[in-house]
């Protein structure tokens, strides 16, 4: 700790956000640069507690307290070898995140936490800049091959770990580009898909292959690859969207934001979406059904498309602004959070059950009729409180059931547990022998932290499995 008095001393301070007026204009990430002197300073203010709480908070448990002391020492490359022996993909978790390690953090009992995301996203992109993150092949091959089956942030950090076990890892991924949820789901002005090109070139380095346009199940062969490969790595994420079957579903404009957020993605990366299947919202009305993270990356998509407005629903209360008593610390805080997009414009919308859609006679949505509802868990309806809003695009943004469950799943006949996922226990094995999973698959809908945590975990696993013990770190 070389700041013992650091967190009396300093207050916290994050990176202020391009102007509103600027950034609705394009599609670049949105946080101004942080000067090197305030990250310092940020850094002084972790207190190294003798247990610290962060790790509790944080799915990686990320050395936190040693980084943020070496931040503050001004020794960068030792900041990011300490990163990187938790998480392989910082710059992700540095920029999505929610930082559950932030929520736990000693200081936030009675004082802001320590800005520990900022100072993540601060070492690995200075590493970059330094030329300090290179490949790390391994020294000996295994002889044994791994098919990972989807390139979300699960996939990869388990492809990326089996590859420095020394295994032949193949990662087959349906879509055109490498990456998964990052890559299409997450939108450009969050997170700058470069980053993600970065690390496979790294990965290949490695020794990693990559495979696009390959839909296992679909257009490869199961049968094939359990001959080919000595083990197999489902982590194609929870991609079943939770629908809202009222009538007037059926309507035209009416669709699920993951129809609609990667073509926002594949715009912004200079790829020429049909018209015929174009999702816009330029001059729309826009409602959007969901209150969380993938509605708020609608509500931002929708206002750098030229939004005519915006109105977002949660079914759910206006949650309190400060921590409420029923999360107190080191609990994750339920409490109202304020996203980048809602800085931009908008109308949100509390405690709102949508029970049809209504349109023309082109079959076009035209309209949203919604009541007011009581608390959960009845969520009642509140007699009187009808009302009707003008829609030219609804956007279903209610999370997700699970994986998608014929083609592959039903392939290999796994067994799936309770809440339909991917039944995987303790050893990161499905019921079917050599084939593991990870991330959304077998846990559901999570965080990117959480899928990283898994891939790594799983690796670990599928690397005991075939060589009957193993040497890498979880």
């Amino acid at each position: 700790m070389g700041k013992v008095t650091g967190f009396m001393e300093f207050t916290r301070e994050t990176p202020e956000r391009r102007p509103v007026a600027e950034r609705i204009n394009d599609w670049f990430e949105i946080y101004q640069d942080f000067p090197e002197e305030k990250l310092r300073t940020q850094g002084a203010r972790c207190m190294d507690c003798g247990v610290p709480f962060c790790h509790t908070g944080c799915p990686v448990t990320n050395i936190i307290p040693d980084w943020n002391d070496l931040v503050y020492r001004g020794r960068w490359r030792e900041a990011s070898r300490i990163l990187h022996s938790t998480n392989n993909f910082p710059e992700f978790t540095g920029r999505i995140c929610p930082a559950p390690c932030e929520a736990a953090c000693v200081l936030g009992i009675n004082e802001p936490p320590v800005t520990i995301k900022n100072i993540e996203k601060a070492i690995v992109d200075r590493a970059w800049d330094e030329g300090w993150v290179k490949p790390e092949p391994p020294s000996t091959k295994t002889g044994k091959r791994v098919a990972v089956i989807g390139s979300g942030p699960a996939g990869l950090a388990a492809a990326q770990q089996l590859a420095r076990a020394g295994h032949d890892v193949t990662v087959f991924e349906k879509a055109d580009r490498i990456g998964g949820l990052l890559r299409y789901g997450i939108p450009n002005f969050k997170m700058e898909k470069h980053l993600i090109d970065r690390r496979i070139k790294q990965m290949s380095a490695e020794g990693v292959e990559f495979v696009v346009n390959a839909h296992v199940g679909v257009s490869v062969a199961v049968a094939d690859l359990r001959r080919q490969y000595d083990a197999l790595v489902l982590a194609g994420g929870a991609e079943q969207p939770r629908d809202l079957k009222v009538p007037g579903r059926e309507l035209k404009g009416v669709h699920f934001a993951m129809d609609f957020l990667p073509q926002g993605n594949r715009r912004a990366l200079g790829d020429i979406v049909p018209e015929s299947e174009a999702i816009l919202a330029t001059g729309k009305r826009v409602v959007i059904i969901g209150g969380g993270d993938t509605g708020a990356d609608c509500l931002g998509t929708s206002h750098r498309q030229k939004a005519l407005s915006v109105t977002q629903f949660e079914l759910l209360p206006m949650p309190p602004e400060q921590r409420s008593p029923s999360t107190p610390w080191p609990l994750w805080p339920m409490q109202l959070r304020v996203e980048s997009s809602h800085e931009e414009g908008g109308i949100r919308e509390w405690s709102v059950s949508t029970v049809a859609f209504s349109g023309d006679a082109e079959g076009n949505v035209k309209k949203l009729h919604a009541i007011r509802v009581g608390p959960p868990p009845k969520f009642e309806a509140i007699a009187g409180s009808e009302f009707e809003m003008d829609a030219d695009l609804v956007l279903l943004a209610m999370g997700f059931t699970g994986p998608v469950r014929g083609g592959l799943i039903e392939q290999l006949g796994i067994e799936l547990d309770q809440r339909g996922n991917v039944n995987a226990g303790a050893n990161w094995m499905t019921s079917v022998e050599g084939v593991f999973a990870a991330g959304d698959v077998r846990r559901g809908q999570s965080l990117v932290v959480w899928a990283i945590a898994e891939g790594r975990k799983c690796a670990r696993a599928v690397d005991e499995f075939l060589m009957g013990s193993s040497e890498l770190a979880a």
